[in-house]
């Protein structure tokens, strides 16, 4: 088993437990790990780490160990993100160290990537989450801070739609099957009169960003997380289930 640490009701087994360490955080040309970790960091953190030591500027970031994931599957969800909560929010502070920006912080964001990965290539893995973080308050904020209102609208439509398909399960099955986003897209698009998703305005995509929303809340029963914890939460726990999907081979 990957860990040692157990959920138990007497305080008196607390001294006894061994720590874990779950998260590696790279960055800055210093990293926790290196490219003779792939069994724990997977081929990709493995490598973020060791570009960082050698100086290739990469942003910083943290990994999740592939010890963790079987620690989600030996003992449960719950269990996991007790034992990951501290740690990935230390891996949260790292990256606003050296960014300068805050998670969650309209006035400063700090936006995430969430990336799949593991000790060997499994093509059908989760796909990449980009933008994690924002809201519709953060989104505001980007706009402000970028001076460039519209294309802060079109990463957060971006993200919600991303974060559908991929977290909340409204990806196509197949490639048959209607994308109810690219449907509501194109929608849009025959209202307004327009081709192509460039020409829609920054008014146009506040709508779409409501209307996909909206699409979420009744595919799924449940509303386009605003908390940017619970985005983060969602996104890791989707990359574990991903590695027992269909998909993944």
């Amino acid at each position: 088993m990957c860990s040692n640490y157990t959920k138990s009701g007497n305080t008196e087994n607390f001294p006894t437990m061994k720590y874990t360490k779950y998260v590696y955080t790279f960055g800055d040309k210093k990293a926790e790990g290196n490219t003779k970790m792939k069994e724990l960091l997977g081929g990709k953190g493995a490598n973020l780490a060791e570009m960082n030591l050698i100086g290739v500027p990469v942003p910083p970031g943290f990994t999740i160990t592939t010890e963790a994931c079987t620690n989600y599957y030996k003992n449960g969800k719950e269990e996991l993100l007790d034992i990951l909560d501290e740690q990935v929010r230390e891996g949260v502070r790292s990256v606003e160290e050296i960014t300068g920006k805050s998670f969650g912080d309209p006035a400063n964001p700090l936006l995430l990537s969430v990336r799949s990965g593991a000790r060997a290539s499994m093509p059908g893995m989760m796909d990449t989450v980009l933008n994690l973080g924002m809201n519709d308050e953060v989104v505001d904020g980007f706009g402000k801070k970028t001076n460039n209102e519209r294309a802060a609208w079109d990463s957060y439509r971006r993200f919600i739609q991303m974060y559908g398909d991929v977290v909340m399960g409204m990806k196509p099955e197949n490639k048959e099957d209607a994308d109810p986003f690219e449907e509501a897209i194109d929608q849009l698009k025959e209202e307004k009169g327009v081709e192509n998703d460039i020409e829609l305005s920054k008014n146009d995509l506040v709508e779409l960003c409501s209307r996909f929303s909206q699409l979420i809340q009744k595919r799924t029963g449940n509303a386009f997380p605003q908390d940017p914890w619970e985005q983060l939460w969602g996104a890791v726990t989707a990359v574990f289930g991903s590695w027992m999907n269909n998909r993944a081979i």
